[in-house]
């Protein structure tokens, strides 16, 4: 794996390297909270998923659930992550109206997973080949805080507990980005993770995934400048894009003769620019302190190998799996990309369907299809059986691949499988040659002066005639009886 070519700004006094960092939270995939047993369901009514726990009521204790540690435990081992068999929590003091402990319960000192990578790559095509390995220095569990909502009333402000100690990882990566198009790289490829382990949902435009964004620029070998960090960021093109205009503008800042300071900024998308928030805080003013309510986890050896035996086959392994069965290193990544897919695909191959046709037709028909409809694998209106009911019949010489794209735009709008289609239609293929001969006279006799020009040099007219002869006989002729037939006819040895 080599390192990706390196993103730089330029500025009046030269070149100025970016140097990028997320913070991921990501909401833990539970039924309950992190230290209740309040339900976490999105979209519910306001403050109707709120427990005495969450809500702070006095000797009220919280409770960890074993299932949130569980899949942090999980999401650490699919990034090879170091698991620490003792962790603790701490109180991590801060007011705010959406915080009804004047704490969140977090992990500053001993978290649950420490030091991992992840490996991101910036050309499908050669995945391998353009790739580079972000580190991760921790992922700790946390719980969330409510949702302050201003739209209710034109002077007041209303206070939605339900997101109050639901389960975050917070997955900090190390200052290992240095570009746009990395950032995006790497929360993709989290999400991707995430996805396949099912510890998040990585919904972005539903808030259980959402990235803080941690950005400094310095001169080529100079030590790292000082960094801001914009919140809550919830979409990769919004972090890609927050890491273009926050660099850009600490270098004029720079430029100018002033300073950066360590801060914490928003991200405007309408107005595509970051903005002030407030001084960045450092730990020491959130007086933590190990929480006196919680002993610390201790983790044995069975809890972990039932955690590193659930794991999922992930998308490098099965991205090299596809590669090894002769699939290109573009489908493959594709393929794998997001786990709804590559659970479709699995399905398909294990029809016996050969791999490099079924990779082919998924990246361009299904894929298009998908597009075009408005749906993704989840819903897709192709089961993996009739793909794989298509594709045998073009195997078998019963359709072209102009038919079978016929045929499988009328098994989109009717959900009949192919064989059924192809019966009902007659659109089966045909061999005939005597049939096909007739065709091309036709044809011929049609273009004698096409036909004169082919005979005089023109060889480029023969993709010509092919198209003309498919098209007289609606797509059913085998195109290979067509081209070897149409050959002996056009050089008059027919």
């Amino acid at each position: 794996m080599t390192d990706a070519s390196t993103y730089t700004i330029r500025g009046e006094t030269g070149d100025w390297e970016v140097v990028v960092g997320l913070e991921v939270h990501a909401q833990v995939t539970s039924n309950a909270k992190l230290f209740s047993g309040a339900a976490t369901a999105f979209g519910a009514e306001p403050n109707s998923q709120v427990s005495l726990v969450d809500a702070a009521m006095p000797g009220m204790l919280p409770v960890p659930n074993r299932e949130c540690i569980r899949q942090a435990v999980r999401t650490g081992m699919a990034i090879d992550a170091q698991i620490n068999r003792w962790s603790r929590f701490d109180r991590k003091n801060y007011f705010y109206a959406d915080l009804p402990q004047g704490y969140q319960i977090s992990q500053l000192y001993h978290p649950l997973v420490g030091e991992g990578a992840i490996d991101i790559s910036l050309d499908d095509k050669n995945p391998d080949q353009s790739g580079k390995r972000i580190g991760v220095e921790r992922i700790h569990v946390e719980q969330d805080a409510g949702k302050l909502m201003h739209d209710q009333h034109p002077t007041r402000s209303y206070v939605d507990l339900n997101r109050s100690g639901v389960a975050l990882m917070e997955i900090v990566s190390k200052p290992d980005m240095t570009s746009p198009a990395e950032a995006g790289a790497y929360l993709r490829k989290l999400r991707s993770i995430l996805r396949y382990v099912g510890s998040c949902d990585g919904n972005m435009e539903e808030g259980s995934m959402r990235a803080d964004v941690n950005v400094s620029v310095r001169k080529a070998g100079d030590p790292l400048g000082t960094r801001t960090e914009t919140k809550n960021v919830n979409s990769v093109r919004f972090v890609m894009a927050v890491v273009e205009q926050e660099a850009r503008r600490q270098v004029e800042v720079l430029e100018d003769g002033g300073r950066i300071v360590q801060e914490t900024r928003l991200y405007d998308p309408d107005r595509n620019e970051t903005r002030s928030m407030r001084s960045k805080e450092d730990a020491h003013d959130y007086r933590y302190f190990p929480d006196p309510d919680l002993l610390p986890l201790e983790l044995d050896d069975a809890f972990l190998e039932e955690c590193r035996a659930s794991l999922p086959e992930l998308p490098d392994t099965k991205r090299r799996r596809y590669e090894a069965l002769g699939i290109t290193p573009y489908a493959a990544a594709v393929l794998t990309a997001e786990v709804e897919a590559a659970r479709w695909f699995d399905a398909l191959l294990e029809t016996g369907t050969k791999p490099v046709a079924a990779a082919n037709w998924t990246t361009s028909e299904l894929f298009g299809a998908l597009n075009r409809t408005g749906t993704d694998f989840t819903t897709s209106p192709v089961s993996p059986a009739q793909a794989a009911e298509l594709l045998a019949l073009v195997a078998d010489g019963t359709l072209s691949g102009s038919l079978a794209k016929q045929v499988f735009e009328i098994m989109l709008e009717t959900k009949q499988g192919a064989g059924a289609v192809v019966e009902e239609r007659g659109l089966k293929q045909t061999s005939d040659t005597g049939e096909i001969e007739r065709v091309i006279a036709d044809v011929m006799a049609a273009n004698a002066d096409k036909v004169a020009d082919y005979r005089g040099g023109k060889d480029k007219l023969f993709g010509f005639f092919v198209g003309q002869t498919m098209k007289a006989m609606g797509g059913k002729a085998n195109p290979g009886v067509v081209n070897e037939v149409l050959k002996a006819a056009l050089s008059g040895t027919a």
